[in-house]
């Protein structure tokens, strides 16, 4: 039987904790090491996803944000984190969060973000360095257009489609799209990177008016698809890896985690 120690060190094997970003806070967050037989899979834990696995039976959740992000001074139902903390502890269920570390692995989410869009030939925007097993790791993907030439409007439609987005913001930067750079959540920092690579469109979220404003200038095509579409693409595939490793182990993605806003 697995338990609590067991997932955490296959996803370190996969998308090794040491090599997440120093802001970071990933790793195995809340509970003991206690026998597994269903694993919950979420972008975020939130109350209504611990209500579910509770709900379910399940002893873990693995999930992409941390439970515990900022320092916590105190556990009490008065804070939203407080009372997930709670909820956990007095269902006893463990939190494994695999953050940064799976942004960068290979098959983590810039390479699951590569392939919902259909990108060809994808490679690394960034490499950060390489792992303990001699694998590179990095933020963002380049890639060739599924249909190269499309506009920005025509594309960033493509993308909405492909992303179930609630809605894609834009910016034409004045060129048909042919390469393309992704970066799951936010990392519109990482623009100059994207030209550097010689890429005409950069898909991301999270962006600020001064971005667009800038992209427009430098002539990138610049598009946020939301924080969670872009990054919720590696639940599914984190979850049947996890059943492939785990066959005794029942896994499942939440059903009621979803986009937390809408659009009209």
């Amino acid at each position: 039987m697995a338990n609590v120690r067991d997932i955490y060190e296959f996803i370190d094997q996969i998308a090794p904790f040491d090599t997440q970003e120093g802001f970071d806070n990933a790793g195995f967050l809340v509970g003991r090491v206690q026998e597994v037989t269903k694993v919950l899979v979420a972008l975020d834990i939130t109350g209504e996803v611990v209500e579910e696995a509770s709900a379910w039976g399940a002893q873990l959740i693995v999930a992409h944000h941390p439970a515990i992000f900022n320092p916590v001074k105190s556990v009490t139902e008065e804070t939203a984190t407080g009372r997930v903390l709670l909820a956990l502890a007095e269902d006893r269920i463990a939190a494994i969060c695999a953050h940064t570390n799976l942004d960068a692995a290979l098959e983590g989410v810039n390479d699951c973000l590569a392939r919902t869009l259909e990108l060809s030939e994808p490679g690394q925007l960034c490499q950060a360095g390489v792992d303990g097993r001699g694998r590179p790791y990095g933020i963002g993907r380049v890639g060739m257009a599924h249909r190269p030439g499309l506009s920005a409007g025509e594309y960033a439609a493509f993308v909405k489609e492909k992303l179930g987005s609630a809605s894609v913001r834009f910016v034409d930067g004045g060129r048909p799209v042919r390469k393309v750079a992704v970066g799951g959540g936010a990392c519109g920092s990482m623009m100059g990177e994207a030209l550097a690579a010689g890429c005409d469109t950069f898909v991301t979220a999270d962006l600020k008016y001064n971005q667009f404003l800038d992209a427009r200038a430098m002539g990138l095509n610049l598009m946020d698809a939301g924080h969670f579409p872009t990054e919720n693409v590696v639940c599914a595939p984190l979850a049947v890896r996890l059943k492939e490793a785990f066959p005794d182990v029942e896994v499942r993605l939440s059903k009621v985690h979803k986009e937390i806003y809408g659009a009209v």
